[in-house]
């Protein structure tokens, strides 16, 4: 069924059909996969679309328009990686211009931000963006850009996201949001006025734990522009198999994003009643000091957690015995991943930065999966216990 675009559809029905209309060779339902480098041409200038898979590529261009339209936006790009996607962003910036960042970004965009964009003159600042008041407090006449994480990795600090963008456009900056937690299924930050939306497609839009990816979404023609030319330039792209198993994995965006969702709230509620826990943060507790902003602005509350053990020994104690919970990096996953995020994701910020942003030693982030809770909820307890 091809979507047309007069026809306004639901999330699910354009996550399943946007971007891929049968094959007009076979009628396939199903992108084909084109492993191919190039293209042949009948004639000097004259092609069918594609000319070098650097460029474009048919796989791509379908996973491109399909999470374009699940964010809202006229244009997306898909890059090797996420951080290949913010790398991307940052080129859009000149030597000595500022930018200002949500305090609790994955730790590889900080380390992006101050071991490789600040060689070659950039400035960062890292704040608190629940309050907006400190991105005020920070700004200069260098100040180009508006980087947010909302809900930020792994403390689940929850941002205004129109307020922000209000923000950003009275300042004349370029806002970028970082939905790789919430996924367009739970949130759309272009549609409260952000100029660009960065995912790691390797987490929930993907959601198998088997391909890397990063995305950029974009309704403004200029900057779509200058994405492509890095892509076309700098050629940190997606491959057409990577492509093709991702697409494959926003089909079930919506009922997966369900499911971690309803995992997640029973997982954290409780985490909040066991003693050997200091605190728990999720933003469907009405604990979270952004509860309320996240039940207005988003549809449903994730499937990531993060808690704290008080120490580096009872977490890692903790760590040893789960045994259905794997220990690794990433998330977003059909299965439930536990990361201890002060010596793993965000090992390269320093520890009193860490300190200062909440991300202790006794720190642990689960990705919930679509495992049955009770299995979970044993499995932790398990681990509690130990």
């Amino acid at each position: 069924m091809p979507v047309g675009d007069a026809v306004k559809h639901g999330f699910s029905t354009l996550a399943i059909h946007a971007g891929q209309p049968p094959d007009p060779g076979t009628g396939a339902i199903m992108t084909p996969v084109f492993l191919t480098s190039t293209y042949v041409q009948e004639e000097l200038g004259r092609n069918k679309g594609f000319e070098y898979s650097r460029v474009s590529n048919p796989t791509r261009t379908a996973l491109e328009k399909n999470i374009a339209a699940l964010e809202g936006g006229a244009e997306g790009m898909a890059f090797g990686s996420g951080m290949a996607a913010i790398d991307a962003i940052m080129r859009l910036l000149s030597p000595g211009d500022h930018v200002v960042v949500s305090r609790n970004v994955y730790g590889g965009t900080y380390r992006l931000a101050k071991m490789v964009w600040e060689e070659y003159g950039l400035r960062f600042d890292f704040v608190d963006t629940t309050d907006l008041a400190n991105v005020e407090r920070v700004l200069r006449p260098a100040t180009r850009m508006l980087f947010i994480e909302t809900p930020t990795n792994p403390t689940m600090e929850v941002t205004d996201l129109a307020a922000a963008a209000a923000l950003a456009k009275r300042h004349g900056l370029l806002s970028v949001a970082d939905n790789t937690f919430a996924t367009p299924y739970l949130q759309q930050p272009l549609a409260s006025g952000f100029d660009l939306v960065v995912h790691s497609l390797t987490k929930y839009l993907n959601g198998h734990s088997d391909m890397l990816g990063g995305f950029v979404v974009t309704s403004d023609a200029r900057v779509a522009e200058k994405l492509r030319f890095l892509q076309k330039a700098a050629g940190a792209i997606l491959s057409p198999f990577d492509a093709w198993l991702c697409l494959r994995g926003t089909k079930t965006l919506a009922v997966r994003m369900k499911q971690h969702g309803e995992n997640a709230m029973a997982v954290a509620r409780w985490l909040a009643a066991q003693a050997e826990v200091r605190a728990v943060y999720y933003p469907g507790l009405e604990s979270h000091p952004q509860h309320r902003l996240a039940r207005e602005q988003m549809r449903g509350f994730g499937g990531m957690i993060a808690f704290d053990l008080g120490s580096l020994e009872r977490a890692a104690r903790f760590l040893r015995g789960v045994r259905l919970c794997a220990l690794a990096e990433s998330l977003g996953g059909v299965e439930t991943i536990i990361t201890h995020p002060a010596s793993m994701t965000h090992a390269s910020v320093p520890p009193d930065e860490r300190a200062r942003i909440g991300v202790t030693d006794g720190l642990v982030r689960i990705s919930v999966g679509l495992e049955e809770a009770a299995d979970l909820i044993a499995d932790l307890e398990r681990a509690l216990a130990g």
